[in-house]
């Protein structure tokens, strides 16, 4: 091994039979070399070794010599030339050469064929074929195999280019009078008929532009609702709802109230649900109907010695609760207002008590009311507490979550945190359970952030597609689309105001009309990525900008603008993309 000192007798030296090609380890060397003296010996088996330990430990890598022995022995390692050995020749072929002439793999041959280095000009002389022979005879000079053809029959090669154009070059034979010929084709009329391509088209991208009104923008998103999403489905219906909440704020340019958002929600929803009403839950504290009073036909009322009228109508069970009260019967008077559904006059009656009957009454009322009923979410917010529905949404047995955040929506509380929570809580829940759409739309409402793609912690970071997902599932044309109509509703409101996370994907998205043969529209959403990075400030985002310089100045060339300019008077870069790449090295320090 490299770096220890052992002695040369301590490694086998190899030997031949007389007329036998077959190796024959021994500790020293066979009996045929005793016309040798020592040295020659010592220097065989030293060589023997350098050979096994500096050469990968394997005979075949020894490079080859023109010279062999009657052997077949390189002369590398040991030659028998003459009666005598040869030293070992000096080599520069490389190891690849090495594995090329070793015939140890085809695998390394067919490296050789696309790898060069300083060593391929060496070209050794073609070595003869073994013969078990005596020494006298003369070995036969068979020449060596020709390489392979790469390819064994003429091919096309092409490549992309920047604007959008297919380069290739159809297989000639120059050598029979054939000239070579490139053809260029449009990849846009390639892919005319491709379905990626004619959804790129159908938008009217970028959408921050002076020349583009707000009705095409309203125009696309009511495309979409009609052809891209099922209404048959709790899926396709949250997607529509997203989209109709962007035809919403494009309308009224950006802003939207509570009541707004209630109203798109109601309309919806296919119809209202009917919900079961219940029966109220009795006073623990009083004793029984039956040990009170009797309230059967004939009864006579022990306080005042009447015989009480069978209760029919509205009027006379009012004027039973008022008798009640006469003889100062409170609580026979609340008991009977809640079991005849005057809570009303209960809740009144009861406010004017103590604090606990109040309580105990409006606890009545409330278990009357069925367990997804959006009453019971009013009257639970209003009592300060988060409500049950922002955490059972969204399961079939619950129903619709829309008339639930409709009420949140419309009915906010003086807390606003307790809104706040309540709304984020609901958006939780429809996440959890898969309903990415409604969870976007619910944090649309309180306002949350959009964040990156590998951070999973945010809550969303393309509006309507779930970053937990595999990226090419998440980051989808037309959830792109999606995202850039709500930065443009933004903008509608704000004219400066832009999504730094969002930029991302806008420049995936460039690239993505780049290859379909879009050059100048890609150029054109490079152009307003630049603008935003400028606006934001040094060390915003660096590996961005590099990556948006890098694809701008291949498409820098694709602007509409050359064309109509005169060659002398064209500049080479646009001044956005000099001024980018001036303030590169800036935001990398």
């Amino acid at each position: 091994r490299h770096g220890y000192e052992d002695p040369p007798w301590n490694y086998a030296a190899p030997s031949y039979g007389d007329d036998y090609a077959y190796w024959s380890y021994q500790g020293q060397p066979t009996a045929w070399h005793k016309d040798a003296d020592l040295r020659q010996r010592e220097s065989y088996g030293t060589g023997y070794r350098d050979q096994h330990y500096y050469r990968g430990y394997h005979p075949n890598l020894v490079a080859p010599s023109p010279v062999q022995d009657r052997y077949g022995v390189a002369a590398g390692g040991l030659g028998y030339v003459g009666g005598g050995f040869a030293p070992p020749a000096s080599s520069k072929a490389s190891l690849l050469l090495q594995y090329r002439e070793s015939g140890l793999s085809s695998s390394g041959y067919e490296l050789s064929q696309y790898i060069r280095d300083d060593a391929d000009s060496y070209e050794p002389a073609p070595r003869g074929a073994w013969s078990p022979g005596p020494a006298g005879r003369a070995s036969a000079r068979t020449p060596a195999p020709l390489a392979p053809q790469k390819f064994p029959s003429p091919h096309t090669p092409l490549c992309f280019g920047a604007a959008g154009q297919l380069a290739l070059a159809r297989p000639r034979f120059p050598a029979q009078g054939q000239p070579a010929r490139v053809e260029l084709h449009s990849l846009e009329v390639i892919l005319r008929d491709a379905e990626e391509q004619e959804e790129l088209q159908v938008f009217p991208g970028p959408l921050a532009r002076e020349d583009l009104h707000k009705v095409d923008v309203m125009t696309f998103c009511q495309h979409k609702i009609d052809t891209s999403c099922d209404l048959s489905t709790q899926r396709g219906r949250d997607s529509a709802l997203l989209w109709k909440l962007l035809v919403l704020l494009c309308r009224q340019n950006g802003s939207m109230v509570g009541s707004d958002t209630a109203e798109l929600l109601m309309q919806d929803c296919r119809r209202l649900e009917k919900y079961k009403r219940q029966n109220p839950v009795s006073n623990p504290t009083n004793a029984p109907d039956d040990e009170r009073w009797a309230h059967g036909p004939g009864a006579v009322d022990l306080l005042t010695g009447e015989v009480p009228p069978i209760v029919e109508t509205l009027a006379q069970t009012v004027e039973k609760f008022t008798r009640l009260l006469y003889y100062g019967r409170k609580k026979e008077a609340l008991d009977w207002a809640m079991r005849n559904q005057l809570w009303g006059h209960a809740l009144f009656l009861s406010s004017k008590m103590d604090p606990r009957t109040y309580s105990w009454v409006l606890s009545g009322f409330t278990s009357t009311l069925a367990v997804n009923d959006p009453l019971q979410t009013f009257f639970q917010l209003m009592s300060g507490r988060v409500p049950q529905a922002a955490q059972c949404c969204g399961d079939a047995k619950w129903g619709d979550w829309r008339p639930h955040l409709a009420v949140m929506l419309s009915n906010k509380v003086g807390d606003a945190e307790l809104n706040h929570r309540a709304i984020v809580t609901m958006g939780d829940t429809l996440a959890g359970r898969g309903l990415t759409e409604a969870a976007h739309f619910c944090y649309l409402m309180v306002d949350i952030p959009f964040g990156y793609f590998g951070e999973k912690a945010n809550c969303m970071a393309l509006l309507g597609s779930s970053h937990r997902q595999a990226f090419a599932r998440f980051a989808r044309t037309e959830v792109i689309q999606r995202m850039e109509v709500f930065e443009y509703c933004q903008q509608l409101r704000q004219p400066r105001a832009f999504l730094l996370p969002f930029q991302v994907y806008k420049l995936i998205y460039a690239s993505r009309l780049a290859d379909h043969g879009l050059p100048g529209q890609a150029l054109l959403y490079c152009e307003k990525i630049g603008a935003a990075l400028l606006q934001q400030g040094p060390a915003c985002h660096p590996a961005l900008t590099r990556q948006l310089v890098e694809l701008a100045e291949r498409l820098k060339f694709s602007d509409p603008l050359l064309l109509e300019m005169p060659e002398e008077e064209q500049p080479l870069e646009p001044d956005w993309l000099l001024e980018l790449r001036a303030r590169c090295p800036e935001w990398e320090v």
